[in-house]
C-alpha cells in the first residue's frame, strides 16, 4: 500500500510518501515541504498548496491520501487556513478518484509513539526508527506527513473490515426489514 500523508497548513503543508503493509518493515518514498508565500494573497497560496500537491500525486502515484484531520485551536486564523489546506488536499485527491482518510493529530501520535499526548520531538523520533532514518525529517511538517502515512497504513485494514461488518449488518437489517413487510 502506498500512501501520501499530508500535515495541512498554509504556510507550510508537509508531504509525506510511505509503502508497505500493517505489520511489515515500511518504506518512505519521498517526504517534504509545500511552502507559501506569507505576505501572498490567499487564493494565491492556495492554488501554490494544490500545485505542489498535485507535482506529489504524479510523482508518487498514491492509492490511498491521509490527511490530518482538522481540530479546533485557539486561534481561529490559524485553523482556517490549515482547513483550506486541508480540502484542497482532499480535492486533488477527490478529483483522481484516490480514497481520503482523515486521522486525528492524537489518533497519529498514538499510532506511532504509542501516546495520544505525544510531543513533535517523539513524533519524529518514532518517525525516524519505523523507517530506519537517519536523522528525523526536518521541518517537523514533513515528519507528521509520514506520521500520517505510517497511522493510515497500520490503521486501514482494521478500519476496512469494520467498515465491512457494518455495510453486513446493515444489509442484514434491511432483508430483516424486507421479509417482516412481506410476511
Amino acid at each position: 500500500m502506498r500512501v501520501l500523508g499530508v500535515d495541512p497548513g498554509l504556510t507550510r503543508c508537509g508531504v509525506g510518501v510511505v509503502e508497505g503493509v500493517a505489520g511489515r518493515p515500511l518504506t518512505m518514498i519521498g517526504v517534504g515541504v509545500v511552502r507559501t508565500p506569507v505576505d501572498a494573497e490567499l487564493g494565491q497560496r492556495l492554488v501554490a498548496v494544490e500545485q505542489g500537491i498535485e507535482q506529489w500525486l504524479d510523482a508518487h502515484r498514491p492509492e490511498f491520501v491521509a490527511v490530518e484531520r482538522v481540530f479546533s485551536q485557539h486561534n481561529v486564523r490559524t485553523v482556517m487556513g490549515t482547513a483550506q489546506a486541508s480540502a484542497v488536499a482532499m480535492l486533488c485527491a477527490a478529483r483522481r478518484g484516490i480514497p481520503v482518510a482523515l486521522h486525528t493529530p492524537s489518533e497519529v501520535k498514538a499510532a506511532v509513539t504509542g501516546s495520544g499526548r505525544a510531543d513533535k520531538a517523539q513524533v519524529g523520533a518514532m518517525v525516524t526508527r519505523l523507517l530506519r532514518l537517519d536523522a528525523p525529517p526536518k521541518p517537523a511538517d514533513a515528519a507528521d506527513a509520514l506520521a500520517l502515512a505510517i497511522c493510515h497504513i497500520w490503521r486501514a485494514p482494521a478500519q476496512n473490515r469494520l467498515q465491512q461488518a457494518v455495510a453486513l449488518h446493515t444489509a442484514t437489517a434491511r432483508t430483516t426489514a424486507r421479509k417482516g413487510r412481506t410476511a
